[in-house]
């Protein structure tokens, strides 16, 4: 597929941005200067975590209901199926819009996103464990009631509507060279691509799915849709997809240069680092990007100008304090490990003391004795500490290790991957 023959132009998108300007927020996008040098790039953040809703999924979800509506195609109202963000896009554009708004979501959806979207005045449908399941069962319910069904990226309209985003990403950093955007069905990409590419197509654009559900791990290879596992688990629930969409697919074929995967593990590490150094919270399909320039899944030189779309904010609250631990974990500043020691007085403070001596925070310290894999006159202690790093763990380890002790590593770093 060509530009030509692609039914979205750059002045349709242009005309679709500027419909949005009163539902939508042109959202904050700046640059990061400690992340851009640890980086060796310049980087800058377009934060769709503060847009209404918490995602860029009102801008898709708003378009097409303002195409259904001067169409009168909106039958009875609308209805979608979601993990999450684009079932808040679509309560919220529908309210705005006054119509009836159906949601069907994952019996496991984030307890906040369900609370959000009822808030929001949708009724909701809690059915399936993926997002395969909940679609069956809106079509159906789409059929039954006359109700018009969104597509959360397999729409020319929500493409559109995505595409906003892309057009802001351009006008605040004219020089951009590198878009770095989440992968899911492909609608956000999707649109980004055509925004930017369209005005300037040496702007290099990636997609970044997870590694346990990457659809279109080798699409940009060999054209093939990968099939993900029906147990398939990441913490990135909103990017959860585990079927790319037929007209993304002809956008991603074209206008997108390469996507790449991420672990959970540096996911978890790519919240922590944004939270510290940005002041917002990204949800684990938010920060997808940042993971992927952290872990060096993508080539960057310091001559790039490098826009990372971070593209929501509604991270399940619960899972908060468990990501946040995780990615401390998992870069190196958060250990956990067992040493057994003597049980006899001053031992304890003995161990304590050394501990103290490298200026780490212990959390929690607990005692094991009397259990059959501890000696008699013997008493185990797990430590959990924070660090500032691996090195400074080595130096822990070490250090017991020269007192004779037999340390055992319960929780430390491993890495980006």
């Amino acid at each position: 597929m060509t530009i030509e023959s692609l039914p979205l132009s750059l002045q349709s998108l242009r005309a679709t941005r500027a419909s949005l300007r009163d539902a939508v927020i042109h959202t904050a996008q700046w640059h990061n200067d400690v992340l851009s040098a640890a980086l060796g790039t310049s980087l800058a953040f377009k934060f769709e975590n503060l847009q209404r809703a918490g995602s860029f999924k009102i801008r898709g979800a708003t378009n097409k209901i303002a195409r259904l509506l001067a169409d009168d195609a909106q039958g009875n109202g609308v209805i979608a199926a979601s993990a999450g963000n684009h079932a808040q896009g679509v309560a919220r554009a529908a309210g705005l819009a006054g119509l009836r708004a159906v949601v069907v979501m994952p019996t496991n959806a984030p307890l906040t996103k369900i609370e959000a979207c009822r808030k929001m005045g949708a009724e909701v449908h809690l059915h399936g464990t993926n997002l395969e399941q909940s679609t069956e069962l809106a079509l159906e319910i789409a059929q039954r009631d006359n109700l018009a069904f969104l597509s959360p990226y397999d729409d020319w309209d929500v493409i559109a509507g995505q595409a906003s985003c892309g057009l802001e990403m351009l006008e605040d950093a004219p020089d951009t060279t590198l878009a770095v955007v989440p992968l899911g069905g492909g609608g956000l990409l999707s649109g980004v691509a055509l925004a930017l590419k369209l005005q300037n197509p040496a702007i290099r654009v990636v997609g970044v799915q997870t590694d346990t559900v990457a659809p279109w791990r080798r699409f940009l290879v060999d054209g093939s849709i990968e099939e993900v596992a029906p147990d398939a688990h990441t913490i990135a629930d909103g990017i959860k997809v585990k079927r790319a969409g037929k007209l993304t697919r002809q956008v991603i074929a074209c206008y997108v240069n390469d996507i790449v995967t991420v672990s959970d593990n540096a996911i978890a590490e790519a919240i922590v680092t944004l939270l510290e150094h940005t002041h917002t919270i990204g949800e684990g399909a938010g920060v997808t990007g940042l993971a992927a320039l952290m872990s060096g899944k993508i080539h960057v030189s310091d001559q790039d100008r490098v826009v990372c779309v971070i593209s929501g904010g509604n991270v399940d609250m619960s899972l908060v304090g468990r990501s946040i631990d995780y990615g401390l974990a998992s870069s190196g500043r958060l250990i956990s490990l067992s040493v057994t020691i003597q049980d006899t007085p001053g031992n304890l403070a003995h161990l304590l003391d050394t501990v103290a001596k490298l200026s780490m925070n212990i959390r929690h310290v607990e005692h094991r004795r009397g259990e059959l894999h501890v000696p008699v006159g013997m008493t185990q202690v797990i430590l959990e500490m924070e660090t500032r790093g691996p090195e400074h763990q080595n130096q822990l380890v070490a250090l017991l290790q020269e007192e004779g002790l037999q340390v055992n590593l319960l929780m430390a770093s491993g890495g980006n991957d």
